[in-house]
């Protein structure tokens, strides 16, 4: 038996998991969030779209999901919505954003569902987080990622904040992130140990030395060379879920796989994800039975150099969310449930042709 196996069977036992599984695998509510003003590229708000397009509700409906899309949130540009330090760009426009969805993933999980939010950019991950930790405040985080999106506003280089989401909500971190406009309504969700990294390749300094000073688990595409994507997610659950059973958000960049698959999106970097590793990670959370909210975010069909680009982007991306919500690569399909019968009309109708 796997590990991954073991924690099912484990977790299958509680009548509280039991719970939890019903609701993530049969209800699956999603949220549109088409924003931009977290990074420097335009046409990331075109995101949500192209997932939709790529046949994304055909896709979970086939595979037996109970689809609710709440269709694309608004989100507000902020009127003189000036630099913090000189540096933090945009910092109303994405706290309100961040804000108002926040509070729907707050209502979607509240309602039952598996809440699936499609960005835009990632700096939405900290109103996903943020609002799913509202009803689950023991949930942790796989962060599939090239980028740590940790650093702080003292430490951007590039002002942009969908590079910072990840400093916001760690407790251990709040003496190091000075509060910055549109910021208040934020209370810190995660610990350290409750959020793991996987598939980084590309870190700025102050990010390396956060990762390191506060021993958060991280593995880069060297170390997923080095002892595999099956013995990543063993060792992943190992710490998520190994001593308590609790609620998994995953935040899923589309640039966490390499270009080759991923062309259309903002911050490219070589060397990342194969197919069957992506695809294995989500495969391995859907098998814990304690996925209760996804991110995809970062598809940008602007970025596309052909249309080809932007449909090997987008279909990625159903992959993955599909993939996260039961699809298997032994059966795309909802399964039959019973083999039929052959009727006795059907025998008598075929004598002949039975006694050839």
């Amino acid at each position: 038996m796997s590990l991954t196996t073991g924690f099912t069977t484990l977790l299958r036992r509680s009548v509280n998991t039991a719970n939890l599984r019903k609701k993530c695998t049969h209800s699956v509510a999603i949220i549109g969030a088409p924003f931009s003003k977290g990074q420097k590229w335009r046409g990331v708000e075109h995101g949500p779209a192209a997932i939709r397009n790529a046949g994304l509700v055909e896709r979970l409906s086939s595979i037996g999901c109970n689809v609710y899309d709440v269709g694309d949130l608004h989100f507000a540009q902020v009127p003189n919505d000036k630099l913090f330090n000189n540096t933090v760009k945009y910092p109303r426009t994405v706290g309100l954003a961040c804000q108002v969805l926040a509070d729907e993933v707050n209502r979607v999980i509240e309602a039952g569902h598996t809440c699936v939010t499609l960005g835009g950019d990632h700096s939405l991950a900290l109103g996903t987080i943020s609002g799913h930790a509202q009803q689950l405040s023991d949930l942790c985080v796989i962060w599939v990622d090239a980028h740590a999106d940790i650093n702080t506003p003292l430490t951007t280089s590039s002002g942009n904040l969908h590079g910072q989401p990840v400093s916001f909500l760690l407790k251990e971190l709040q003496d190091k992130v000075p509060p910055i406009p549109g910021f208040s309504w934020i209370k810190p969700s995660l610990s350290t140990l409750d959020i793991v990294y996987i598939g980084l390749r590309d870190l700025d300094p102050a990010e390396q030395f956060i990762l390191k000073k506060y021993n958060i688990t991280y593995y880069s595409m060297r170390q997923i060379d080095r002892i595999g994507i099956q013995k990543v997610m063993e060792r992943t659950f190992e710490q998520l879920l190994g001593r308590r059973q609790r609620a998994i958000h995953l935040s899923f960049d589309i640039d966490a796989f390499d270009p080759s698959l991923a062309p259309a999106t903002g911050t490219p970097v070589i060397g990342g994800l194969t197919y069957r590793e992506g695809i294995y990670i989500t495969e391995e959370i859907h098998n814990t039975g304690m996925l209760s909210a996804l991110d995809l975010v970062e598809v940008n069909p602007a970025l596309g150099v052909s249309s080809d680009d932007v449909k090997a982007t987008s279909s990625l991306a159903v992959d993955v969310i599909a993939s996260c919500l039961g699809q298997t690569r032994e059966c795309a399909q909802r399964g039959i449930v019973e083999l039929p019968t052959p009727a006795t009309a059907f025998v008598r109708e075929n004598e002949e042709q039975l006694r050839i």
